[in-house]
């Protein structure tokens, strides 16, 4: 993993009020990936349930982009160092 943000990986620390900005831009460009639990330094803070979390990214996707993008994106859950969680969402181009 880049240690880095760059044109295709944002990192975040948390699930922010702008994640669907950032999920539309990626969709309007060449995709990239949406790395949640992230420092900008790439540093892994983690998260407390990546369960939940997982289940508000759907419904950020589902409810508040239109027209819909569902399908569009891949959201999995991972587990680094063998204890700290992280889920990325990744978006393609629809090209």
């Amino acid at each position: 993993m880049a240690k880095t943000e760059t044109n295709r990986i944002e990192y975040k620390e948390t699930l922010a009020d702008n994640f669907e900005k950032a999920a539309v831009a990626f969709l309007n460009s060449d995709g990239g990936d949406i790395f949640i639990g992230i420092r900008n330094d790439g540093s892994i803070v983690g998260l407390p349930n990546p369960d939940t979390l997982q289940l508000k990214i759907v419904d950020k996707l589902k409810d508040n982009i239109r027209p819909s993008v569902m399908g569009l994106f891949d959201v999995i859950t991972e587990t680094r160092a063998g204890k700290t969680k992280f889920v990325p969402t990744h978006a393609a181009s629809n090209d």
